[in-house]
């Protein structure tokens, strides 16, 4: 195919991480792919390095500098994907924010940062691209959620809640947006090897991490990018409105008991 017949996705919270890793699975499958950030130097430095990495396909990405929870940059952002490819058939709800304090020192205004990017984001970014994917035969929608949005934990009353509200939201896009042709999925991350997660998980918080998951280990950033992959491609046209969490079995274990979970002799 030339780059003009490829199919488009576009991806917030993409400057880094998850979010890069997801868009690159994209490109990896044949997809023209535009990313929005708010973080303007990350985002530079990563289009550069996209760039580089499509050569001359470069035609294939569309970078913009924006933030999810404003209305109109929004609009603007979704806009531009229609005049640079002219359809789009994927939608990934990545951008996210979060503050870790207990409720009592969770000021409303740490609270309302944290609903407007991962909230009112996803709502806002659907509800603007439901036209322009309609007008070419529907697509499909993932919002990235997190095993804090289907199991509680200390220090997360902001975000899980936000991430459970987000699964609900997906629930609901689902129902309504499914009768026109548009299939709103969720994924639900338990821990992943980013950059942050390196930086800010203590040895100890790692050690009981891997005590509590089945598996043993952190996921990889493109363990969750295939995931996301799976669910928009159509090899999952039948499903809509589920939540998968790609977690290496953290939510399935509840409470965990390690030592009940030892290997016997």
């Amino acid at each position: 195919m030339n780059a003009p017949d490829f199919p488009v996705a576009f991806v917030t919270g993409a400057a880094r991480g998850i979010g890069l890793a997801i868009a690159r699975w994209f490109f990896q499958n044949g997809y023209r792919v535009a990313i929005i950030d708010n973080d303007g130097a990350t985002l530079s430095a990563t289009e550069a390095t996209l760039r580089a990495e499509l050569g001359p396909q470069g035609e294939r990405l569309l970078v913009i500098h924006g933030d999810v929870s404003v209305p109109h940059q929004v609009t603007d952002a979704v806009q531009r994907v229609q005049q640079a490819f002219g359809r789009l058939d994927a939608l990934v709800n990545n951008a996210g924010v979060a503050t870790f304090k207990p409720i009592g020192d969770t000021t409303f205004d740490d609270w309302r940062w944290v609903m407007a990017t991962n909230l009112d984001g996803p709502f806002l970014m659907v509800q603007a691209c439901a036209p322009l994917m309609l007008a070419s035969g529907g697509g499909a929608v993932v919002n990235i959620a997190s095993i804090s949005g289907l199991r509680a934990s200390t220090l997360r009353v902001a975000y899980g809640t936000s991430k459970a509200a987000l699964i609900h939201l997906t629930k609901q896009q689902a129902v309504e947006y499914g009768n026109a042709g548009i299939r709103v999925n969720a994924v639900a991350p338990g821990p992943v090897e980013t950059e942050m997660a390196k930086k800010v998980h203590t040895p100890a918080i790692r050690a009981d991490y891997h005590d509590t998951i089945p598996l043993a280990r952190y996921g990889s950033m493109e363990e969750i990018a295939n995931a996301v992959g799976f669910l928009c491609s159509p090899q999952a046209s039948y499903i809509n409105g589920q939540v998968l969490a790609v977690d290496g079995g953290f939510d399935a274990a509840g409470v965990g008991l390690p030592t009940l979970r030892k290997t016997p002799d």
